[in-house]
């Protein structure tokens, strides 16, 4: 290395990098902002440190420290980013908090904080926390130590609660605490329960406000400000109303008030009706205020443009920086339909029926057509949200809001980007164990994302989205309509034990066209009634109660044609349905073929005009949305009873051995480069993977030489990617014993591919005959790893019959992966072949899928050839490239809140 490159990389050692930096969400459900420390924040710590309570500054340095001197800033201020970090908090452009790590010797480093009392009690400490530890990791620190006075409880708690394993000592008056700081999963489970908690709370906010300011209000009819007071006041809001308007003195019969700072009284939430450019004003305006939250109708942002991107991510870094969260821009706006609250802070003059389903989606019209088709459905919904643009508050927000409130039973989500699968993942993997998410994502073929939304396309194959899906328990649908077909049946029957149904009906046509729709979608007709054209409503209770008692039957799927000529039948049988709804604890689904209009509930006539209560019977239009919608319904539960543990591989992975191996590499070649043999064996090895030796030949005599050092039985094969993987298998020749017959494969290869210098030869072992099959990772820049397996060669790659997971994997995931694709048959003993090791072939995707969980700096990994056979499976080749990563997952292991799109911090 030469001195100026040696220079270069002690000035990348000392610059901080750039995903330290964050906003971050406190305990209250409020917003600030983190990041490094600097030199020219002297004044900032200097300020910070005269607001500091005498006490606070004893507990930090145990001894009465009035002031810092110019030697303290100095070294307070002036860090490496390396072996001396510091993090500072930031709310309003002030210092509140800061914390810093010092390296005492390698691994082993010394933490301390310091908060500023006002802000104390707000989880500081343990973001704080969270951040220096991922930035040790970074740095290779392992330990943590911390010196407390034994009268500081809430610092101790901030250690001992944070899910580290910690050791104390107490020693001349003081307790030191060590422990080490691996992301252990009692520390990510601790980090993911504040994070619940803090995005609960700030979101609650909205949905809860005992006063709103609606900024923009206007005299004129026409204007989206006055719809905005209408809608409010009509929806019977419970809270205070306030208008806000520096050229009026009363709008719609109210006073209005210059700004919001006039407004006597708190603001919880302001509603935002100004053009673009006048935002910001009255973001500083609503920060002076207090208020805890903007619903940010006004257009004029990422959907314009560049410019108005920019505008855009200026609207949320400020709103942010003053702690406020932002829905919108560009947004419909939200409604809560609880009594208490009856708040409809939207665009839309619907305020639909309490039900028991959240809705979220970002498209401003399709929201009000969504709020229209949900009236006239009589479905209800607890809460609505139409985010916009989503620069700030999203999909993931709401979630784990809905996970708490216990009148939402049923997500609804309709999705046209993903800002971040990993959070969306694994908190949509936690919330479907308690409740059901139903979700139709548009752009599904493209990956492609409205210019509007302004968010990047996923690099991750779309159907590993459709797979991330799957394992966290999310219903997707094709259509808004099947996702209120479902919702219906979520909102109002139990879940089915199984896939067995039962058909009742009084047509037989309709009845084979049921069985049939129910076979399509995987279902098994158990039991199926024809009760003939004349049928009563007895003779309906009396064979719905049979099919219901029957314990091979899950479900039941009832169907209903009014007979000609005979008043009130339909009205009987659909209070029949009703009755036997009500007292069933097995689903069941409808359809009253001949009736006009959208699909109905069909309630107990003395509950006929209220909101429909459990037990209320879906009716649809076609036997083939009933069906379908109970096939969705019958997937969800039969997730739930699976198991989601990750399977141990105990006594077999070397994390240490794979990792010290990935970064020889990348200190050697910073800007990444694929592996060799010997360091894919090691790799591999360390993962319990036996790659088979391999020798790369470029002459005869060096693959005479290969043949004799591997003891012959061997084969001589291109590996070149144009001749890989051929149907014809002109690129091989196996069972090579002599010299002489490798000098016969040689010259036969070489003289029938037509470019031999570069065909890329290799002499292996000759393996077992099996199966060829393939398993490969990927490092997808905001999904994270992503993991596929098929049957390898060019018909696989041409129809993409593929599996595909996103790690980590539970129990069930490998053996899943192993028996989905189209060619696994192969496997099982296709036309009397042997049955392959599958076993064997699952612990191979286990474990290729652990390793690139665990090592984000594999920025592929290919198995492209291994030959499953009935005694095993044998690893013949592998590709693996490693590459540096800016920010190596570390918003799995801190809370942060999601960027603006285009920047390189992570959604």
């Amino acid at each position: 290395m030469t001195e100026a490159d040696a220079a270069a990389d002690e000035v990348r050692a000392t610059r901080p990098p750039r995903h330290w930096e964050a906003d971050v969400l406190l305990r209250d459900g409020r917003t600030a902002h983190i990041r490094p420390i600097q030199p020219e924040d002297r004044a900032l710590l200097v300020e910070f440190y005269s607001r500091v309570s005498d006490q606070s500054k004893y507990y930090r340095f145990f001894s009465p420290m009035p002031e810092l001197s110019e030697r303290d800033l100095d070294r307070f201020t002036q860090v490496d980013h390396r072996d001396r970090v510091a993090m500072i908090l930031l709310v309003a452009g002030q210092m509140i908090a800061v914390g810093r790590y010092d390296t005492i010797r390698p691994g082993y480093a010394e933490v301390a904080f310091l908060v500023e009392d006002a802000h104390q009690g707000r989880g500081i400490g343990q973001l704080l926390l969270e951040h220096l530890a991922q930035a040790g990791r970074e740095r290779g620190i392992e330990e943590f130590v911390a010196e407390v006075l034994p009268d500081n409880q809430a610092m101790i708690h901030t250690f001992k609660d944070a899910g580290y394993q910690v050791r104390s000592t107490f020693e001349d008056g003081v307790m030191e605490l060590v422990f080490r700081i691996d992301p252990t999963d009692t520390a990510l489970g601790v980090m993911e329960q504040r994070e619940h908690r803090a995005e609960y709370a700030s979101i609650e906010r909205f949905f809860s406000p005992r006063s709103v300011a609606i900024i923009g209000a206007s005299r004129r009819q026409d204007t989206i400000g006055r719809a905005l007071v209408r809608h409010l006041v009509l929806g019977n809001f419970t809270g205070r109303i306030h208008v806000v308007n520096p050229s009026a003195d009363s709008v719609s019969g109210m006073p209005a008030w210059k700004s919001v700072g006039d407004i006597p009284g708190d603001v919880d939430v302001a509603i935002v009706a100004v053009p673009a450019e006048s935002v910001q004003d009255v973001v500083l305006d609503c920060a002076a205020k207090g208020v805890h939250g903007l619903v940010v109708i006004s257009s004029g942002f990422a959907e314009t443009g560049e410019e108005g991107r920019m505008r855009q991510r200026r609207l949320v870094g400020l709103s942010r920086s003053y702690g406020l969260r932002l829905i919108g821009p560009n947004a419909l706006g939200i409604i809560n339909t609880d009594p208490d609250v009856q708040l409809n802070a939207s665009l839309s003059s619907v305020m639909p029926p309490r039900g028991r389903a959240g809705f979220f989606c970002q498209s401003g019209a399709l929201g009000s057509a969504i709020l229209e088709k949900v009236q006239n459905r009589g479905l209800g919904l607890t809460t609505f949200v139409s985010a916009g643009n989503r620069a700030d508050v999203s999909g993931n927000d709401l979630l784990q809001y809905w996970e708490e409130d216990d009148a939402t039973e049923v997500v609804l989500l309709y999705l046209e980007s993903i800002g971040n699968p990993r959070k969306f993942s694994r908190i949509a993997r936690r919330v479907s164990r308690r409740k059901p998410i139903v979700a139709v994502r548009s752009g599904r073929s493209s990956q492609g994302v409205p210019m509007g939304h302004a968010v990047r396309k996923i690099g991750a194959p779309g159907e590993a989205v459709d797979a991330m899906f799957r394992q966290a328990g999310i219903i997707q649908v094709e259509s808004l309509e099947e996702m209120f077909d479902v919702a219906q049946l979520l909102a109002h029957q139990p879940l089915p034990r199984g896939r067995r149904v039962a058909i009742v009906g009084n047509s037989d046509a309709l009845g084979l066209l049921a069985a049939d729709a129910a076979n399509s979608v995987g279902l098994v007709v158990n039991r199926q009634e024809a009760l003939g054209s004349d049928a009563t409503a007895e003779d309906f209770e009396d064979a719905l109660d049979a099919a219901i008692d029957d314990p091979e039957v899950d479900a039941v799927v009832a169907i209903f044609i009014p007979p000609l000529n005979v008043a009130g039948a339909r009205e009987d049988v659909a209070n029949v349905l009703a009755a036997v709804g009500e007292q069933s604890d097995k689903p069941i689904v409808s359809t009253f073929l001949g009736t006009e209009g959208v699909p109905e509930l069909l309630r107990v006539p003395d509950v006929a005009g209220s909101s429909a209560g459990r037990g209320s019977v879906p009716s649809y239009p076609e036997v083939e949305a009933a069906v379908r919608a109970l096939a969705h319904v019958v997937e969800y539960a039969v997730w739930l009873r699976v198991p989601q543990a990750a399977p141990v591989e105990p006594g077999v992975n070397d994390l240490d051995a794979a990792r010290h191996l990935v970064n020889e590499v990348l200190m050697r070649h910073p800007e990444g480069r694929d592996l060799d043999f010997d360091e894919q064996f090691r790799l591999l090895t360390a993962y319990g993977i036996d790659l088979w030796d391999t020798y790369a030949v470029a002459t005869l005599d060096e693959a005479t030489t290969a043949g004799e050092a591997l003891g012959w039985d061997v084969v001589l094969k291109a590996t070149a990617d144009h001749l890989r993987d051929r149907p014809d298998l002109a690129h091989v020749w196996r069972n090579i014993d002599t010299p002489d017959e490798m000098a016969q494969a040689w010259k036969s290869l070489t003289h029938l591919i037509t470019d031999p210098d570069n065909a890329g030869f290799v002499v292996q072992r000759n393996a077992p005959p099996g199966v060829p099959v393939t398993i490969a990772t990927m490092e997808d820049p905001l999904f994270g790893p992503v993991l596929s397996f098929g049957i390898s060669g060019p018909l696989t790659e041409l129809l993409g019959d593929r599996s595909f997971r996103i790690p980590p994997l539970a129990d069930h995931d490998a053996q899943d992966m192993v028996r989905e694709i189209k060619a696994s048959p192969l496997l099982f003993g296709y036309r009397g072949s042997e049955i392959v090791d599958v076993a064997e072939i699952e612990r191979l995707v286990r474990q290729v899928a652990q390793l690139q969980h665990d090592l984000p700096q594999v920025r592929t990994l290919q198995l492209p050839l291994v030959l499953a056979g009935a005694g095993g499976a044998t690893v013949l080749g592998a590709n693996v490239r490693v590459e540096p990563v800016k920010d190596p997952r570390s918003d799995w292991f801190v809370r942060r809140l999601s960027t603006m799109p285009g920047d390189t911090l992570p959604d």
